[in-house]
């Protein structure tokens, strides 16, 4: 699957005729979505690759719109964005019976993110997964203890959140005076002379209430089907793959193996054997609901 037929922001056209472009691609019905995931799945056929991919254009912009404030082009963070949508399509598995969009955030995520680290690394930005934490973190956080300022943090501050991402002060006070280019509100005019806002181009696809109804009560079973394959776990691996899978901010192998005292690689061997045993159970339970 290529990305050369996918529309791009160009420093002729720009953001503006990329948004308008990526709208002219309509939104899939789940029936539908369901039908080209599985052609691409068993018959590799790129045109049902082609068509999963760029009607979620939109939602790739909108994600990358949340990491401009790193002082990057947000045309290259669209297009990174873009092949983590890619490779999302490449990996999704219809069957499962998850939207493509919910599997496909991460992945978008994911591709921006690292594209993030791959520029900044070129001013020795730290590569750990504590420092990986702050990087992605730290404006969060500010926000919470309320310091807003663009200048210095208090030393109350910073101590404060070196102690939750688990970093030094020096790490703190480094990293928020490199993340200080100003964001830019999608409420501010597309040109000088224009009364249009970014936001207008971003289209609102919130679904129907019927819509809403039926996605929460999948909802409600997928969550009792996960709660009843957990339960064939036992209590370590059980822990191991909730820290790590299943978490907004999960805790890396390094966290997990001193709170157990075993090796970074037998964490990984847990979670691993965990992940698969949950997959099993959770296909079975399924199955018994279906016949039932």
């Amino acid at each position: 699957m290529s990305n050369t037929s996918l529309p791009t922001v160009t420093p002729e056209g720009g953001l503006s005729r990329y948004l308008q472009e990526i709208r002219k691609f309509p939104m899939l019905e789940p029936e539908e979505e369901y039908m080209l995931a599985t052609a691409w799945k068993d018959r590799q056929d790129s045109e049902a690759a082609h068509k999963l991919v760029t009607s979620h254009l939109r939602l790739v912009a909108k994600i990358a719109m949340g990491y401009r404030g790193y002082g990057l082009p947000v045309g290259e963070l669209i297009a990174e964005g873009n092949v983590g949508m890619m490779q999302a399509v490449k990996r999704f598995e219809p069957e499962k019976g998850f939207r493509l969009s919910t599997y496909a955030m991460w992945w978008i995520r994911a591709s921006i993110q690292e594209y993030i680290l791959r520029t900044w690394s070129l001013v020795k930005m730290g590569t750990t997964a504590a420092q990986k934490k702050l990087f992605f973190n730290l404006r969060k956080i500010k926000g919470q203890i309320q310091a807003i300022d663009d200048g210095d943090m208090t030393h109350e501050q910073v101590k404060s959140i070196s102690e939750k991402l688990g970093v030094s002060e020096t790490e703190v006070i480094n990293m928020n005076r490199r993340l200080t280019a100003p964001d830019h509100s999608l409420n501010s005019p597309m040109r000088a002379d224009s009364e249009g806002e970014w936001m207008d181009w971003l289209e609102d696809d919130a679904p129907d209430q019927e819509t809403v109804y039926a996605e929460n009560q999948e909802l409600k079973n997928r969550r009792a089907l996960l709660a009843g394959a957990m339960d064939k776990l036992n209590d370590r691996e059980r822990h191991i793959l909730t820290e790590r899978r299943l978490r907004d901010e999960p805790l890396t192998l390094e966290e997990l193996s001193q709170h157990y005292n075993i090796s970074r690689e037998r964490v990984r061997q847990i979670e691993v054997r965990a992940f698969e045993k949950l997959q099993k159970a959770v296909k079975a339970r399924a199955i018994e609901q279906h016949i039932n």
